[in-house]
């Protein structure tokens, strides 16, 4: 009988059917874990560049470097009622469904100048009662936008390099220079 090497062999097995979940990636799906909203990678990438229009790179970190997409996502998922998350399923599809009419082709795969400007036109429409852009696509697009501003103005190199935050009440300076005090 050969224990040992029967033994052996099934701890190969368990430890290689618990590793091999964590090997495989599937592609289809968002690289951040969400409760609430259930988002795909072609998704995850509209956001993405969307993030990047509002917040591009210049010799300033972008929103992708700063991966504020996940963060507009992570924000859409855990603080926002269900009908929020509704709308902004609902108006992520209305807005991809408006820049495939526009430019027959995809957000990602537009020009910047295409971008910039299909993103002005649904924030210039500010009117409630307007029919040219739906409310959920409104109510998506500012999520968008206000989570990236959001995340970009609480981001770690906004906080660190942008931002020279000193505590009050300041630093000591132990060198300032003092006039005598004047009598009286």
């Amino acid at each position: 009988m050969h224990r040992r090497i029967a033994i052996k062999n099934l701890a190969l097995i368990i430890g290689g059917a618990a590793l091999l979940p964590s090997c495989v990636h599937n592609s289809g799906k968002a690289s951040v874990k969400l409760k609430n909203v259930d988002i795909n990678a072609d998704q995850e990438k509209l956001i993405g560049d969307m993030a990047e229009t509002i917040i591009p790179k210049t010799n300033t970190p972008g929103a992708k470097d700063l991966q504020l997409h996940l963060f507009v996502l992570k924000m859409v998922d855990d603080c926002y009622t269900k009908k929020d998350q509704q709308d902004f399923m609902t108006g992520m599809g209305q807005f991809t469904d408006l820049v495939k009419k526009q430019y027959s082709r995809s957000f990602g795969e537009c020009d910047q100048k295409q971008r910039e400007q299909t993103l002005l036109s649904i924030e210039q429409d500010k009117d409630p009662k307007s029919t040219t852009y739906p409310a959920e696509l409104k109510s998506f697009y500012g999520m968008v936008k206000g989570q990236t501003v959001n995340g970009y103005t609480t981001s770690k190199y906004f906080m660190t390099k942008q931002v020279v935050y000193e505590l009050v009440p300041g630093r000591y300076n132990a060198f300032y220079p003092v006039r005598k005090k004047q009598a009286v």
